[in-house]
């Protein structure tokens, strides 16, 4: 578990943009269980490829005219619980963080993990998204 005042920096850079911080199982279900439209999960990380790639993709990818319905985050060593909650709507993909899901009424449409985002750039990661967001948002 990470000391809440190191993650805020890590936090606000999501929740700047608009990102619906979820930090209980029930935040998670009611948002993604039995919902209509697109939803953005973003498993946040204090890891260097969340703070260099991750992060900076996600937010060039949100400039796009198609954008998810709903963006929302979990903090990973901070929401234990979320966070576990949102890698069980994740399966049958393994625990990854950063990692980011696309759901479109519930169902996991669009995966990117911790290993598509490494050795990355956050041009890249945005690209990925606003392919997936031009297909399904």
């Amino acid at each position: 578990m990470y000391p809440e005042k190191l993650v805020v920096p890590m936090r606000e850079e999501l929740t700047s943009v608009g990102f619906t911080e979820m930090k209980s199982a029930a935040d998670v279900d009611q948002a993604l269980k039995n919902t209509s439209g697109t939803t953005l999960v973003v498993v946040n990380s204090v890891c260097g490829c969340a703070a260099g790639m991750a992060r900076p993709g996600i937010k060039l990818a949100l400039q796009n005219a198609k954008v998810p319905q709903n963006i929302t985050t979990v903090f990973a060593g901070v929401d234990t619980e979320a966070t576990e909650r949102a890698r069980n709507y994740m399966l049958p993909y393994p625990p990854s963080s950063p990692a980011m899901a696309l759901f479109k009424d519930g169902k996991l449409v669009h995966m990117v993990e911790r290993h598509n985002i490494e050795g990355s750039n956050a041009q890249n990661i945005a690209n990925d998204l606003v392919k997936a967001f031009n297909e399904h948002c």
